[in-house]
Parts: C-alpha cells; structure tokens; sequence
C-alpha cells in the first residue's frame, strides 16, 4: 500500500500500543528494542556523541532557570529499583522556568557502567564516555495533567543531563546513596527525606548543550528537549561502587540475581540534526557550526511549498543541502563557494513582504510551517503513541508488520526535521524536501527533486575525492543511511501488545 493512502487512514483504527520486557544486554538488548518498540529505531534518538563539528553556540540560550529545588528535610520521597536503575521521586512543586513551557519534575534516575570499567554515560563528548550520567526527568505541566500523558508528546519532556566523574566525594549525593541497601532488588523502594536537589547538578548551570531527542529507554518515544551540563559532577569511588555493586535487575526471591550493571544506551544517529551550545569560549580558529538564519529557513520553505521551482533549481540548491563542513586537516581548496548561498536575487526583506502576502499565517507562529499537520498530525504536537497504533493498524491490515519501523519512520522524520531546521537545530533533510515537493505534484516539482538528487551525489563524490580515511562518512552522512538500513530490518513478525515501561 502506497505510503500516501496509509497517511489517509492514520486517525481512523487505533490499536493498542506495543510493549515487551527489555534490557541493556542480551536477547532483549538495545539491539533488539525495535521488534516490540518501534521508536527505538526511528528518528531523533537518543543519546548522541556531542561531536564539536556539529555544534552551534546561540546566544539566546540563557542559563538553566530552576524553581524550587529547595526540598525540606521534612518532605520524604521516594527512593526504588524499578529493575533498570535507581530513582528518586521528586516533588512537582519543583519545575524549570525560561523554557517555552513551564516543565515540573517528576523522578530522576542514574545510568553507570561496571565496578571494573568506569564509563557509563550515555552522552559522551568528543567520543568520551564519563563514569555515569544522571537524569533529571521533568514533564510539560502547562499542556499536560501528568507525565504519563506526556511522554509521547513531542513537546512532553525536559531533561537536564547531569555527567559524572569519578573523583572527590559528594556530599549531596551521599544524602540517597546511603539508603540504597533498602532497595536492593528490583521493585523495592523505601522513603527518604528530602534536601536540596540542586547541590547535584553543576555550579554552573549557565554553560550546556541543548537538542532535541528521545528516552534512551522504551519506548523511545523523540519527546525530550534534551539539557545536558557542559562541566561534570564527581563521586568518590566508594559512592560509584555503591551503584554499581550494591544493586540487581532481578527480583529478591529470584534464584540467580542479575547484577545492575552497563545500564546506558550506545549513542545515537544524528539524524541531521545540530547541538546548540551555551557556551562561546574554547573554539579557537574553527568556529562553531554557521548555519543559515531563522528568516532564512522560512523562506526555503516557503519557496518550495509556493516559489518558482526553476528559480530554486537554478539559484538555491546549495541552501537545500546538508553544510558538509570542512575539516582542519581537509584540503584547503575545499571552501564553500559564497556566492552558491544567494539562493534568490531579491533581498529577505522584499521576499518576507511577498511570502507574507501569499501565505501570512506562517510568520504569525514561527513554531508553525504551512507543511506541518499535512502528515496527519496535530501542529501543536506529535502523538507518537497515537501514530504508533495507527500505523501498526494499517501494516497489520496489510500483512506488512515487518515494515513497522521503516514506515513509522518516514511518518515521524520530515515534521521532526522541519520543526528543527525551522528553530535553526538541524539541516533540512532530502527526505523531508521530498516531502515538501510532493504538496506540489507537478512536473516541475519532479524535474526539482531529480536536480536535488543529482546536485547532492555530485557533493558526496566531491567530498569523497577531496577527503580519504574514516571520517569521510561522518562528512558525507553514509553511516546514517547504513545504520537506519540496518535498524530496519530489526522488526517482529509478531508485534504483542503489552504495557509501556518507560525511565526517562
């Protein structure tokens, strides 16, 4: 079934949501979290490696905004072994202010490695992996009563991203881990008093790295505004062996208990996206990332959804495709070529006057595009649990369930990528420009696309002959389409219908 006529169907037949136990390891490991969680092989995951190239500072982000994370002594919450890692309960009294919504907290939760090898971070920077990371998991309080509600919202969940390294001793998170005796198996848990939640979190909140992701659990749903602290916290190593000796995955009464061990996710594809920095200092002579401006991207959009085609082909493409950035150690004749950036002879102040004219209710939201919801989907929010069922119906109906991530996929990916080059956090993807172009059927929209694709393999190869040696897929963006391949193929014939387990 043509993957338009399936869009056409997707509010009509929900069905239950899938689930299915899991783990880090073994035959329900990571890499087998697709058959029973399709969004764990889709679009925008998470973690992701902060790779410096990749990196963009923007002055607009101010530092973190946190509002009563002053618990009293008096209040008691809620330390557990929910059988993946430890959480504490927090209170929702405490939430994150400055963001577009107000985000209370709900839980954090750690992830470590193993008593002997001291890397279980599920971000890493420039390929480091700390000793571990913690998570402190808020939901959007302003659109949704809980976090249940929440999760599969693409605007549900902010997580700050806190790394940890092994080193001096914390007093603060010693006010937890002395109590972690009392939950030694999984679903065990015991009340604790409360203290100030912010002595865990860095001195400076003001420097981090900020993109859009997912849980790094099932369901991997891609609803986190991911907030990860640039500078680490440390633990002695008595209060990481605490975590990770003291604890098991398994139940007390079973006969061979499971160590809690390597409990993170291995980083994830970028997806096109870009991380956006706090932080300026430190970038010596190859700048961070530049990318086009916010007016800008509107009026690629708005070219392609209304402009003259012939004019886009001719003068805009370079504005279409991925900024393969040069290396320090690439040839230095490779450069981009200014003078491909003018994508239109008019200047930005007369085109915003005639795109206003032509369609005036994009610049009224800048969140918002004429193309989001043509996907089916409401333009406030994604409903990735409701796609999900719906898009299950449908393969199931036609007997193609083994298509389940790759159509969900393609369901998901162009308004996630356009949302994101929109705010100037990713590239705008070929697929999502197909996309575009099929609102358009027409024949120059097909002689636009066939140019597109001859334009970027012409790139490639030039970025190939230019450039030897392992890094050249990073410049080329081959690994990605390798990976999600590979993730494809990953799907049950039999997808169970069970409850959803989520951590983060």
């Amino acid at each position: 079934m043509p993957f338009t006529h399936l869009i056409i169907f997707l509010i009509a037949f929900p069905v239950s949501s899938s689930g299915g136990k899991w783990t880090y390891n073994g035959p329900h490991g990571e890499n087998h979290w697709p058959k029973h969680f399709p969004y764990c092989g889709g679009a925008f995951q998470s973690p992701i490696n902060f790779q410096r190239e990749l990196q963009r500072y923007d002055p607009g982000l101010l530092p973190v905004q946190l509002q009563n994370y002053n618990l009293s002594s008096s209040e008691q919450l809620t330390l557990s072994n929910n059988g993946h890692s430890v959480q504490l309960s927090l209170s929702p009294r405490m939430y994150l202010s400055g963001l577009p919504h107000r985000y209370s907290a709900a839980q954090l939760h750690f992830h470590w490695g193993s008593p002997n090898v001291l890397a279980g971070s599920e971000h890493t920077v420039n390929g480091k992996q700390f000793a571990a990371e913690m998570h402190v998991v808020h939901f959007n309080s302003g659109k949704y009563p809980n976090i249940t509600m929440a999760l599969d919202k693409s605007d549900g969940l902010a997580v700050l991203g806190v790394l940890i390294e092994v080193g001096e001793f914390n007093p603060a998170f010693e006010q937890f881990l002395k109590y972690v005796n009392g939950i030694k198996y999984r679903d065990q848990k015991i009340q604790v008093p409360a203290f100030n939640i912010r002595d865990l979190l860095p001195a400076h909140l003001d420097e981090y790295y900020r993109y859009d992701g997912s849980l790094t659990t099932p369901p991997c749903y891609p609803s986190v505004l991911w907030t990860v602290f640039r500078h680490p916290v440390t633990i002695s190593l008595r209060q990481y062996l605490a975590l990770a000796t003291a604890l098991f995955s398994s139940h007390a009464q079973e006969s061979a208990p499971m160590p809690m061990l390597g409990n993170y996710r291995k980083p994830q594809l970028m997806d096109n996206r870009v991380v956006l920095v706090s932080f300026q200092e430190g970038w010596g002579l190859h700048g961070p990332l530049s990318v086009a401006s916010p007016m800008h991207r509107k009026l690629v959009i708005q070219q392609l959804l209304n402009g003259d085609l012939a004019d886009l082909a001719d003068e805009g493409l370079q504005q279409l495709l991925p900024k393969i950035k040069r290396k320090p150690w690439a040839p230095k004749k490779w450069k981009s070529n200014q003078s491909h950036l003018q994508w239109s002879q008019v200047t930005e102040k007369q085109q915003r006057s005639r795109m206003q004219e032509n369609n005036p209710s994009v610049w009224k939201n800048p969140d918002t595009s004429p193309y989001m919801g043509k996907l089916g989907v409401n333009e406030d929010e994604l409903c990735f649990i409701s796609l999900e069922k719906n898009v299950s119906f449908q393969l199931r109906k036609h007997h193609r369930d083994s298509e389940m991530v790759h159509t969900l996929r393609k369901a998901v990916f162009p308004e996630l990528n356009l949302r994101s080059y929109l705010k100037c956090k990713s590239d705008l993807d070929m697929q999502t420009i197909k996309y575009l172009l099929h609102t358009r059927p027409t024949e120059d929209a097909d002689e636009l696309e066939k140019t597109l694709a001859k334009t970027t393999k012409k790139e490639r190869q030039r970025a190939m002959s230019q450039n030897h040696g392992p890094a050249l897929t990073k410049l080329t963006g081959q690994f990605q389409v390798t990976g999600l391949k590979n993730a494809y193929n990953m799907i049950p014939t039999n997808h169970k219908s069970e409850p959803i387990e989520f951590e983060d």
